[in-house]
Parts: C-alpha cells; structure tokens; sequence
C-alpha cells in the first residue's frame, strides 16, 4: 500500500482517524491493582493531544529526539504518538539496560526529552546526566518514591498534561492539528537501536511510511482486524512489540493490552483471551518447561494420562488440524485429548482463542515448534530484522514447516549472494543508521537492497526460505566439516533443562560447547532426587548434573550423525558455566541473543581447556548486579568428554 492516503501516512493522522470512525471501541488497557483500566480510541487522542500540547510548551520541537523508557504502559504509547505530532523522533530503550548502555543510546541520539516509567528509571537518568547536556526534562508516569527529588528539570505526566490543556484549549486543539496535517509518510517516525550483537547498538532510522506500509501488509496478511486483542508485554525498544503493539494497532484499530507486571503475563493474557499473538522462542520453551516441572509432581496417574496424550498429539495432532487423512481411532482419541489435556494446556498458556502466533527472533526448536501446533496453537514463524520494520518472511497458514521460516511477505523481494547471504528489499526497508552513514552503506545497497547477515537458501520443493545461521558465524572444521553454531546449539536447548549453548569448532579438530542449566527445570529436579546444593555454581557443577546433560548431547550427537552434512560436527566436549549468562555482563543482548564472539574471548580459558584436553579449570568472572555494582563468581568447572558416531547414509546412497 504504498500509495497510502494523506489522511493515513502517519500515526498522528491514524489516531485523528480511528477516533472518528471507532472512538467508542477500546483501543488500549491496563491491569493496574487487579483491575483492568480501559481507554477507547477517542480518550486516547485526548490523552496523547493533552501530553503533545504540554511538551509543546515545554519546548520540544519538529526534530528533537524523545527516550522512551519502561515496562508496557499506555502512557509510553502515547508519548511515542505524542512526540511524532509534534515532528519530533521517539527513541525507545531498553528498560533493563545499565547506565552505561542507557547513556549510549540517549548520547548518542541527542536526547531533548525523556519519558520514563518510574523511579527506578528517573534514577538512573540522574546517575548519568552530566554525560546529556542536551537533556532539558524528565517526565515520569509513576509518582511514587518522587516527591522529594529536585523537580527543575522533572515533571510527572499528569503535570505536563495540564499544562497542554491549560489556556484556550479550543485554539490549542486547532493548533495541534495543524501541527499533525503537517506530519507526512517520509518523516522519520521511530529511532531503533539493534540489540548490539556485535558491538555498540545502531540507531536503525525507520520512517512513517516503512512502519505502516509493512503493518498494513502485515494485517492483510494474517486477516487482523479492529477485534484482535493483543498483549503487550515485550521490550518497547524491540521493533517486534513496536509493529505488533503499536504499527498495526494504529493501522487496524484493534486493542493492545499492557499487564499489570512481567510476573503476570501469563494470567493477564489468559484473562484477556489474546486473538493475536507473539514470543520469541525463550517465552516457548519456558512455558513447555514449566508444564514438564508441574508433571513431575503430578500424580502417577496424571502424569501417565498427561504423556500419553502429548505422545498422541505429537503423532497426530497436526495431521489432525491440517484435515489430512487420519484413522478415525487417532481422530476420536485426539478429541478425548482435547478435552482432558490439550484445550487446559491452551487456557493455561493463555492460547485458548488465539487465531494466529508467531515466533521469530532466533530460530525455534523443531520438537518445541510442533508441540505447540500438536497442541492446536496455530503457532507459525516469521524472518524479519529492525531493519526491514520486522518483516522479510512468514508462513502462510496451511504451508507450515519447522525447519522454514516461510514465504517472502507483501512486497518483500529476496535474493541471495554467491556466499549464502540472504539479501532483502521492501517498502519497509530502512533509511538508514543514524550518524552513521558507512555502516548504512554496508548495510544498504544504491538500489535499496539490504544485507541480512544471515545465511540461508530457498528450499526448492516449497519455496520457503531457511535459515542456517549468521553467515559471520557459519564456517568449516578443519577437516572441511560444515559448522552452523546456531543449529547445534537449538538442538540442545530442547531439553528443559537446558537454557543457554554456546558452540565452537570453526577452524578447529571438533566442536564443544558451553551450557547455562535451566535452575527451575534442574532445580526441580535436584528437589526430586534429593540432591542438594546452595546455590546456581553449586548445582552447575554437580557431578549427577553433568551426568544428565551427557545424555541430552549424546542424544544429540546420534541425530547428528543422521545429518549428513553435520554429521562430523558432533560435540566432543562439553562444560557446564559456573554463572548464568546474562545481558547486564554483555554475554547476551537485550533480546537475548547470544554474544558468541565476547563469550569466546571473555571465557578464553575455558575455550582454551575444551581444546587441550583438561579435565577441569579454575575460573573467577566479574559480574554486574542490578544496582550496578560489580563481584566476582568463581568456579571450579569440570570438562565432560563425549562419544560420536559414525554419520548414518540413507539406505539406497551406500557405496
């Protein structure tokens, strides 16, 4: 829809048009003290014209840059919306980052405004504002824990709307809407910063015209219209919660509901009945750990109905649900399991009346994949980058595979280089990083086609796209072994237990890997079994433990050996960390994403004995807590030796 109308080419302009034409429907909740607070569509435009009029008046101008920061709450929403009528950019961050990557972003951005949740926020704001001169005001949403801070530069979000509706608020609102008329689909609408896998993050600059060209396309794709109910409930400075939450919400004029904490997501959704859905694979696979922990503790005979019934499912259930052919005994038996297990599990997971949920991010496990779809999930994947406003690929409904990531979207061309790399084009396309013009022309070609770092190939019997890897991170054995990380380490994480892989082999004799434990599922275990242990270095490294996980890379290693072009990329050491890898020490990202690079040099010695045949080694690691402080974990971490087997030919393909 590139040739959207004026009336529709930006945000503000979409607000002024879903208050007209559905003002009395919802168009955003909070739970707040066990009860869920509603705003429709007209409510929101007052909100968002009262704050944009405030900021106005503060000072804030066509081009400033706005920080939003905090958890999912309307009042977040709406400075984004707020800001952009008036011409300035909003800035989403990290509400989890340390100071020091908080003050990179709004730095680096030349923040004018920051709109933040709470005291937690406004403190570490203060922490680091002698490094903003360009900062003249913090606007925080929540009151509590403030009252006796110096208020010269902050002011509560009530406060800033009364100064918006303050004077001839009539004059102001025709001020305000000649303001929004002058906004248009080519103005930069939204700052991203990417989660900085490889280094400091990039602002990706994405315009009006990217974020509601790809979330109309987007809506048309999956057949969303105003009666979704959404749930917002991952990191507003992720470009997934900003099309899902915010893009296709404006677009379509359905509801986005904010939980009441992080803790509470899985019951406020239930509540709710979320239509449209979605979570990157860690929220997947915690959700299935947590049933397989309950199960433990369940009666025997529960727990031999439960499995009985997931065994089935996993047989059957997608047969079943695609309408293939079925004997009617696997029909009748997949009904009793509706009944008993599967349509519980659903409501536990707050999936009862989702019609469409998507995974993307990193790639999911195939067994966790077609559990949830066994389950009646419609539950599909898509391929996207903040750099091309989410999406590149998705899987039309009736052509689901767990090993694709689907077919190119609306509009979105792919074509991929002599190397593997998949290279992409599309109206949601970025305009490039901001202040950073190199970097966009590596990224980004003259002709508008974008390098995706990824490694993949169309597969020809579907045309679907798959993902091996980060083609940085592909590479070979030095016996010629092809070495995809990501795929070794995805087979391992389908065990509850364990949470974290990190794989290494290339331009070495063999793989090993680094394993974080899952401490619920293993936890639970240890609980079971009578296994004692004070804390997380205290379980890693115990010997009955490390036994547990040899028989999960074992299992691993046969079905690589069933992998012809993996098959010599079996694991053959292992070692359990004595510390959980975490975001605050840079070993993940904001979203998550393992820093294999940093990993390697930051655990070097540990690299190093995984290759020269120790049996165990002494390591102490600087970690950072919460409040910023730092400590040292040490650990003495045991090396684990592992069998391979001989790669299994298909019958038929023998010498």
């Amino acid at each position: 829809m590139s040739g959207a109308t004026n009336f529709k080419d930006t945000f503000p302009k979409l607000l002024l048009l879903n208050a007209a034409e559905r003002g009395g429907r919802a168009a955003i909740r909070e739970k707040d003290l066990g009860i869920w607070q509603t705003w429709t569509w007209e409510q929101v435009l007052d909100e968002v014209r009262a704050l944009a009029l405030g900021l106005g008046k503060l000072g804030l101008e066509k081009g400033d840059t706005v920080a939003v920061i905090g958890n999912n709450r309307p009042r977040l929403y709406w400075s984004m919306c707020a800001a952009q009528s008036l011409g300035a950019v909003p800035v989403p961050v990290y509400q989890d980052s340390v100071a020091e990557e908080t003050a990179f972003v709004l730095e680096h951005a030349a923040v004018k405004v920051a709109i933040v949740e709470n005291q937690e926020q406004v403190d570490k704001l203060l922490s680091i504002s002698e490094r903003l001169p360009s900062l003249t005001h913090i606007i925080y949403d929540e009151e509590r824990g403030l009252k006796g801070y110096d208020h010269t530069r902050l002011k509560s979000f009530a406060e800033v709307q009364e100064i918006g509706r303050a004077g001839d608020l009539r004059a102001s609102a025709v001020w305000w809407e000649n303001q929004v008329a002058q906004t248009k689909g080519s103005d930069l609408a939204v700052i991203l910063y990417t989660s900085g896998t490889t280094g400091h993050p990039k602002g990706v600059m994405l315009t009006f015209d990217n974020v509601i060209v790809t979330a109309n396309n987007a809506n048309a794709y999956d057949n969303l219209g105003e009666k979704e109910e959404v749930m917002a409930y991952l990191p507003m400075a992720w470009v997934g919660d900003h099309i899902f939450s915010y893009g296709q919400s404006y677009c379509s004029g359905y509801c986005v509901n904010c939980p009441e904490s992080p803790e509470t997501v899985n019951e406020d959704r239930r509540e709710i009945g979320t239509t449209y859905a979605f979570a990157p694979p860690r929220i997947y696979e915690n959700l299935l750990t947590l049933s397989m922990v309950r199960m433990e503790d369940a009666s025997p005979l529960r727990y031999k109905v439960f499995h009985y019934f997931i065994r089935h499912a996993r047989k059957w259930g997608e047969k079943i649900l695609n309408r293939e052919s079925v004997p009617p005994h696997a029909r009748l038996i997949y009904w009793l399991g509706d009944v008993v297990v599967y349509a519980p599990l659903r409501n536990r997971y707050g999936f009862s009346r989702v019609r469409v949920a998507y995974t993307a991010g990193e790639a999911i496990g195939p067994e966790i994949f077609r559990y949830y779809r066994s389950l009646g999930v419609n539950l599909k994947q898509l391929y996207g980058q903040t750099e091309a406003s989410v999406y590149i690929t998705a899987q039309p409904d009736g052509e689901i595979h767990a090993e694709s990531v689907g077919k190119p979207n609306y509009e979105v061309e792919i074509r991929l280089a002599d190397n593997g790399e998949v290279l992409y084009r599309s109206p949601g396309v970025f305009a490039g990083y901001y202040k950073d013009p190199e970097k966009t022309a590596e990224a980004k070609t003259a002709d508008g086609w974008v390098h995706s770092g990824d490694a993949g190939f169309l597969d020809p019997k579907n045309g679907h796209l798959r993902i091996i890897d980060r083609a940085k991170d592909v590479g070979r054995l030095n016996d010629g072994t092809l070495f995809a990380p990501k795929y070794i380490e995805n087979k391992l994480k389908f065990y509850p237990n364990i949470r974290e892989a990190v794989a290494f082999g290339d331009r070495r004799n063999f793989v090993t890997v680094m394993l974080n434990i899952d401490l619920v599922a293993v936890g639970s275990w240890a609980e079971r079994n009578n296994v004692t242990y004070a804390s997380y270095q205290d379980l890693a490294a115990h010997p009955r433990v490390y036994e547990m996980l040899a028989t999960h890379v074992d299992e691993v290693n046969r079905s690589l050996a069933a992998d012809l072009p993996m098959a010599g990329a079996q694991v053959r050491r292992f070692l359990i960390l004595h510390k959980e890898l975490d975001a605050d020490d840079g070993e993940l990202t904001r979203t998550m994403k393992v820093r294999r690079g940093f990993i390697g040099d930051r655990y070097a010695s540990l690299v190093q004995a995984l290759y020269d045949g120790s049996q165990a080694v002494d390591i102490s690691t600087e970690v950072t807590f919460e409040d910023g402080r730092k400590g040292i974990i040490s650990g003495h971490v045991a090396i684990r030796d592992m069998a391979v087997y001989p790669a299994e030919v298909p019958v038929g393909e023998a010498a």
